[in-house]
């Protein structure tokens, strides 16, 4: 891809990295790089995104970005309006839920699928030592990018070791749709600790090879980071 000019607005995603595969298409790398932005908040939900600026900032045509938006749209990151071009989705309460209650279903079958799966073992070392990181980053205030990181780090790990490729490929899908919302739903201390607590378990289940209880805890880690987020939103729209 071009080279960015000096100036322009460097804001990388706590979870998504600033340089884009080499595999990845123009337009693709432009749309990582857009997507970090939102979901670093760097982009609010409301703003405009204008082709043209964005045109000039990587030095290309506005057909790759034009092709970038349609991706972000497909994440469900942009709204392209009619003569208006496209902005950031905004939050809302409507969504969580439907997002949220559609990931902790899916999420529960992965779970419970790699608790079966006899090769389990393989797993185990790299997923006790993620969560030994998040126990430590659930505490403190400044610590919640690095937790959110994280558990995003540890949703690809488990994504990956599902033996369900359509179902892989799902949860792939949703997670920027997500991240911003999971920002959200653990942006406590307390919120921290508890979700460690079903990381926790997790860890328990799979060493077990307890497939029902892996998919309990995984249904209730995402209900309760829905809740938490459903309920920031709520606190935002009464100031």
């Amino acid at each position: 891809m071009a080279r960015q000019p000096a100036h322009a607005p460097a804001a990388p995603s706590p979870v998504a990295p600033v340089t884009a595969p080499l595999t990845l298409s123009l337009p693709e790398q432009i749309a990582a790089q857009l997507a970090a932005r939102i979901t670093s908040g760097a982009y609010a939900p409301g703003q405009r995104i204008m082709e043209q600026a964005v045109a000039g900032e990587f030095a290309v045509s506005r057909g790759p970005v034009r092709e970038a938006l349609r991706l972000l749209e497909k994440d469900g990151l942009v709204t392209i309006l009619p003569r208006r071009g496209a902005q950031v989705t905004n939050l809302t309460i409507s969504e969580v839920k439907e997002i949220f209650d559609i990931r902790a279903a899916l999420n529960g079958l992965r779970d419970r699928d790699i608790a079966e799966d006899p090769r389990r073992h393989a797993l185990l070392p790299l997923l006790e030592a993620e969560v030994k990181k998040l126990a430590a980053q659930s505490r403190g205030v400044a610590q919640g990018d690095d937790y959110v990181e994280t558990v995003f780090k540890i949703n690809r790990l488990l994504n990956a070791a599902t033996r369900s490729m359509r179902l892989r490929n799902i949860l792939g899908a949703l997670a920027q749709q997500t991240l911003r919302y999971s920002k959200l739903g653990l942006s406590s201390e307390q919120r921290r600790r508890q979700s460690v607590r079903h990381w926790q378990e997790l860890v328990r289940a799979i060493r077990d090879g307890d497939g029902e209880s892996a998919q309990r805890t995984a249904e209730r880690r995402v209900h309760d980071s829905r809740d938490a987020a459903i309920k920031k939103l709520e606190e935002a729209s009464n100031k």
